[in-house]
Formats: C-alpha cells, structure tokens, sequence
C-alpha cells in the first residue's frame, strides 16, 4: 500500500493562512481531484473544516481528537495510524493500493517519514501564511517528473507539479 502526500506548497513552505489556502489555484484543483479520485484521502480536522464538506467519490477519513466530532459522508480517526488502518481497509475494497494524504501540517509530518511518494503543486508565491509543510529533503527524495502551468485566469500565481519518489 502506497502513501502518497498531495500538497500546494510556497516558495517560503507555507501551506496555509487562518484555516485557508493562501491562494487561488483554480487551475491545479483539477489536478487534484484527478490524484485522488476513487481513493482514501487522509485529512485533519481542521484541513476537512477548510474544504467545508466531504469530497465526492473518495473516502474522507479526518483525524480529530474531538470524540464528539461528525459531519456527513466522513469517517473519523483519534489517531493518524488509526487512520491509516481505516483507509488501508477501503483502498482495499476499493481495489487501489494508495491512500492519499492531503493535510495539514501535523498529518504531513507524521506522515511523511512513511510516504512512498510526494505530488507537490510549487505555488510561484511567498504568501503570508501560520501553516507549512516539512521541508523536502533531496537526501531523501527525488523529483521524478515536473510539469510547468502558467497562471491561468481564476489563479493568484504560476506553479510546477511535481512528483517525488523516495530513495
């Protein structure tokens, strides 16, 4: 089983600003939902509580510590490998061997030291934000395939999509 971290990360690591994205990128939401379609998506509460609902047609599992914590189409995790078991079960039944990760900064880092692959969106941006991602490590990581995008007309800045594979 695959763990794979999807993330849109500044020049300056930020990822997040008061609960949002610092950005626009309407054009690399598409790329988004197209990694993670039909998928396990792995989420914190406070990530879930930005997207504002659960995604169509994948698994939302949303770790919290918030016993008392639902929302509708979400299943919840007290922890993030009690999240992993659930999604290993539905990728499973789902027939793909990946669960993705999609934030934030906590779940990143704690799962990163277990992540097979990285799907980072480079954002051409050093917005202000109170959320990063970990640093990647070239040590450990090496960039397999970028894609270049120029602005298109409902995004703030350019981007790169890049994959990273694991040493």
């Amino acid at each position: 089983m695959k763990i794979v971290l999807v993330a849109a990360i500044g020049e300056n690591n930020v990822i997040g600003r008061d609960g949002q994205l610092p950005w626009r990128l309407k054009s690399d939401l598409a790329h988004f939902r197209k990694l993670t379609i039909d998928k396990p998506v792995v989420m914190g509460r406070k990530t879930f509580q930005s997207i504002g609902r659960a995604l169509d047609r994948r698994t939302n599992i949303v770790i919290t510590r918030d016993a008392t914590f639902a929302a509708p189409g979400v299943l919840t995790a007290a922890s993030f490998p009690a999240a992993l078991d659930l999604a290993r079960k539905d990728a499973v039944a789902r027939g793909t061997d990946e669960i993705m990760i999609v934030g934030g900064s906590d779940i990143f880092a704690a799962s990163l030291p277990l992540a097979d692959r990285l799907e980072i969106t480079h954002v051409r941006a050093s917005p202000e934000g109170d959320v990063t991602f970990p640093p990647i490590d070239p040590t450990i990581w090496r960039e397999v395939s970028r894609t270049e995008h120029a602005a298109g007309p409902q995004d703030d800045a350019s981007f790169a999509v890049a994959a990273y594979l694991r040493r």
